[in-house]
Order: C-alpha cells, then structure tokens, then sequence
C-alpha cells in the first residue's frame, strides 16, 4: 500500500440539502432523468472500487497518527496536554493544559470526535456495498476480507470513541437522510460493539500479508486485548468485580495470543539496513528507514503506517512524517549563543508544536531506572556539541544546566528521540530540508500488546505476572533493574511510565489516560505538566472527553447526556 491512486473520498457526517428558485427555467431541464445521479446502491460498480474506499480509511488513519498538515487536533490526540506532552514558551496559546478555556464547545473535541465517526461512515458504506447484487468478487475470501478490513475499522473507530468520550451512538447502517435523534449507548456498550466487530472478523484477517500496511490477524487481536481490557476497567468502575474479571481474563487471553501463539516476537538483535554499524543498538534499529515493517524482517511490527518517499514526490505529499518539525527542539531560540541551526547535529528543522514534559524527557529515567538502553545517547541523545563559533561550549558538550537556564529555555531544549530525527535525512538533494521523515511508521508494535497484557494481569490481581511481562521490555532493554510484584502499584505507575520509556512519540496517551479510571489522568496532568496552568485550573476529575457541544446541539430531536464534569 505505498501508493494511495484513486482514492474515494466519501463524507456522510452531514447531509446538506439546498433548494433555488428562479423565475424562468426549463421545463425539459426540470423533467429530464438525470443520466448520472449517485446513490448508495450505484456509487460502485466494481469491487476494486470498494476496496478503494478502504484504502481511503487507511489514508485518513495516516494522515490523523502522522498529521503532515500540523493539525492542532491531532497534536492533542497524539498526547499534547497528557503527562507527556504540552507546548513551548512561543506556544502557549496552543496550550491544552488551561482548564479554564478548555470546554465543551472547543474545536479540538469536535474535530476527534468527527474524524472517528467519518471513518464509521467509510466503513459502513463499504460494508453494504460488499453485498450489492451488481458487485462481483473474484473469489469469497477476497470478499471476506474487504469486509474484515472495513469492520476492523468501525471497531476501531468505536474502541476509540469509547476510551475518549465514553458512550457514543452506534451507527451500523449507511445514512440515507439527515438524522437527529441519535441516541449515546453506554460505554460498556460501545466497548460490546467493538468486541464483537472484531471476534466476527477475526478469522478473515490473514496471519501475515506480503506487503506492509494492510491489515493482518494480530492487529485485531491486538484491539480486543486493548477493548476487555477497557471494558474491564468500566466494569469495575461500576460495580461489577465478576464481569471485570471475565474481561480481564479475556484481555490476557487475547494478550497471549499475540505475545506467545503468533509470528511476533521482540527484536533482541541488530537487524535491518543499519546493523553493521557500530553506534547503533537494537532499538535504534526499530526506528530506521526500511526497517519498520514486519515484512522488513522486524517480528515487532503487528501494523504500520505506510510512507514512500517516491511517491511523495510523484503524487502524494502526505505521505511523510513531519516528525522532525513537529517534535524537535528549537535550540536556535532557546540556546542561540551555543547551539544553531537546523543540521542532523541539533535534531533537524525542529519547531517544536508539542514538547516532551520533564516527566518524558528525564523524570522516567532517574534513580535505578537510568541504565536504560532506550535512555543510551544513540536513542535518546542528549549530548550536543556547540556549533556557535563564539561559544565557550563550541566543539564540546553543551551543559544541560547551560540549556535549560529558564523556564523558557527548557521548554525548548531537549532530548531528540531517535523516532523524531535521524542522522540520514532523505530527499536532500531535491531540496528537502531536514523537517520529515520517509519512514514507515508503527499503528501498533508488540511492546504495547505486552503492557496491554501486563495491566490486565494486575488488574486481574496477578501482579507478580504483570512484573514479568514488564520485564521482557527491560530485559530486551539491557536494564539493571528489573521490578517485581512490589513495584506494581496500584495506580499503575510502573505501567505508565514504562509505557512512557517504550511508547514515547508512539502511544496516543489521552487514550490510555482516559481508561485508567479513577483519579489517575487528572492526578498525573496535574503533576506532570510542564507549565502551571494545569495545577491551577484542573479543579475537576474526569475520565472522558466532553461531547462536543456542536453535536448535542445538532442532535435536537434526542437530548445527548454530557460527560460528568463537563
């Protein structure tokens, strides 16, 4: 799937209906049959065209984890705002950690919520449309498997859904006229839905494809250890230990699927197109061109994120990652006496949109838990040798007490990720300039089926068991310090942050913030975050996403509950 050609783009969130009046028109005109008037039954004619309308999920899924036009939305979705995430001094006005502007009626809400149920009315057309007596299909598993892809991804639309904004309409069937008595199902419900979506397509999805990009098996797999997990967690929430521990039990069966009866397992090795080199290391290599997918020889990699950089140039100039540019310090602004530019030595053309808070950037990596091979300099570099002729520091390590001299300062020097920046730009010689990657990139890569795994253990009460799935990252991480049931408390701190070690840049944090339940996700913001808006404003505890108000209002006929807190 390197090549997006063609792609139908189809949008039925809304229906817009228009009427004129003029004082002469003609009669024939009016009465004319209309040669070429689209509807649902009509608007394919083959099923290459339906399995388009897939490809446009996957293009639509791209654009909303590697947001190639900076979309301020997305940049929340992707973590700004969480313990992880926030913004830099030349960005407060971006801030997502001011309480006090942060409502119901904000756009960045609506734009979420919009984005998943548009990729709901993809699915569904492309799944009534499969069963379209003018469609034929070459063979029935090419068929089933159009139709796995296209429920896989309402399923998914829905576990997203459920883990932001908690309860949301369902909607299986392809809108045919507008609608306005939409009614919330619970989100255990919405959990249910997505469940089941996947469990009836599970066997339709193949174990590996020949080509990356493409749903396989695992990925669903993936979801519903994600899903009873989340589900599980409600259940508890409210009430229900035996049905919470039926979910979790099914999560960790799930979990076990992908971690011990699949085709993946952990990269422990040098592989791919840089293994020869000597800076490198094994997690170094996760992160380099050619290496990311599973077909690339990398057992993590359950499902990706396709880019091509010939087909960048030739017609499609989404696909990169603009990752450089978004995630990357501004030394040049924060340390310009020391350190300028926008070469390979100072992380590339960053601007930073989103900083790492001190949490992500040091925090996670202090006391025992320092010797970290995610924490080496090849991986998360921190040394930066001067570039400014004039510099006491010219040629030598600029000292981090040097960089982060203020508040400010800070918020824009940092540590470069090795999954943001790379020392082998490509395109420079046809005038790319260090902003973006021509990477693949991963949806989703076994060490978060493991940590999915190791919360529904502990959830579960075994957290001897979650311990031991923990320590199959820190072990493949070289660490000294490997936890046991003592660490695993009961606010999943241990979890979190060696999600945070392992999925930095990678995990969309709101996601796991919002299932975690109880007081965690507003304990952490609170904490974490790296100005003080936060502490300040954060008076209230939740665990969703308001509804957006644009979406109660539209909805007139049936009034939609909003989100406690809210």
């Amino acid at each position: 799937m390197k090549s997006y050609k063609s792609i139908i783009k189809i949008c039925f969130f809304a229906l817009l209906f228009n009427t004129t009046s003029c004082k002469k028109i003609d009669d024939k005109f009016l009465n004319k049959t209309p040669e070429t008037f689209y509807t649902t039954d009509n608007i394919f004619s083959s099923s290459a065209q339906i399995d388009q309308a897939v490809v446009a999920v996957y293009s639509q899924l791209r654009d909303m984890w590697a947001n190639p036009t900076e979309q301020a939305w997305t940049f929340v979705f992707r973590g700004n705002g969480t313990d992880m995430f926030d913004v830099p001094s030349i960005r407060r006005a971006n801030s997502f950690n001011n309480y006090g502007t942060i409502n119901a009626n904000s756009d960045i809400f609506y734009q979420n919520f919009s984005a998943w149920y548009k990729i709901i009315a993809k699915a569904n057309l492309a799944i009534y449309s499969a069963d379209l007596p003018n469609i034929s299909w070459s063979t029935p598993a090419d068929k089933a498997y159009t139709v796995a892809q296209a429920r896989f991804f309402r399923a998914f639309a829905y576990r997203n859904l459920a883990e932001l904004f908690g309860g949301v309409p369902i909607v299986k069937d392809v809108a045919t006229a507008a609608r306005f008595n939409y009614a919330r199902a619970s989100r255990v419900e919405t959990y249910q839905f997505a469940i089941d979506e996947l469990l009836s397509i599970e066997n339709d999805l193949p174990i590996t494809t020949g080509s990356g990009g493409r749903l396989v098996r695992g990925a669903a797999q993936h979801n519903l250890c994600e899903l009873y997990l989340a589900m599980g967690t409600q259940l508890a929430a409210n009430g229900d230990a035996a049905g919470a521990s039926k979910a979790f039990t099914n999560s960790i069966a799930y979990g076990n699927k992908v971690i011990d009866g699949s085709p993946y397992a952990l990269m422990k090795n040098r592989f791919g197109a840089r293994r020869t080199e000597t800076q490198g290391n094994v997690y170094w290599d996760l992160f380099q061109e050619n290496n990311v997918n599973y077909q690339d020889g990398n057992t993590e990699c359950i499902w990706a994120i396709e880019i091509d950089y010939a087909t960048f140039k030739a017609e499609d100039p989404r696909s990169k990652l603009p990752y450089s540019r978004i995630y990357g310090p501004v030394f040049r602004n924060g340390s310009p006496a020391n350190l300028g530019g926008a070469l390979e030595d100072v992380g590339g053309r960053g601007i930073s949109q989103v900083t790492p808070t001190l949490y992500t950037r040091d925090n996670i990596y202090q006391g025992v838990y320092a010797n970290d091979m995610r924490n080496t300099d090849i991986v998360f570099r921190r040394i930066f040798l001067g570039n400014v002729p004039t510099s006491p520091y010219f040629g030598i390590p600029v000292p981090w007490s040097v960089l982060y001299d203020t508040k400010d300062d800070q918020s824009l020097d940092y540590p470069v990720s090795c999954k943001i920046a790379t020392d082998k730009y490509t395109g420079l010689a046809d005038g790319q300039d260090r902003s973006n990657l021509f990477r693949d990139d991963y949806f989703i890569r076994l060490p978060e089926t493991i940590l999915l795994r190791a919360e529904a253990k502990q959830r579960n009460g075994d957290k001897a068991g979650a311990a031991t799935d923990v320590n199959l990252l820190r072990s493949r991480a070289n660490c000294t310090y490997l936890v046991g049931a003592g660490d695993m408390d009961d606010n999943f701190n241990t979890i979190l942050d060696e999600r945070a070690r392992e999925l930095v840049y990678e995990e969309c944090r709101w996601n796991t913030l919002l299932r975690m339940g109880g007081t965690i996700a507003v304990d952490r913001i609170k904490k974490y975050a790296f100005w003080p808006e936060a502490q300040a404003s954060l008076t209230f505890n939740y665990n969703l996403w308001p509804i957006p108000q644009l979406v109660i209002d539209a909805n007139k006929d049936v009034k939609l509950a909003q989100n406690p807190g809210w």
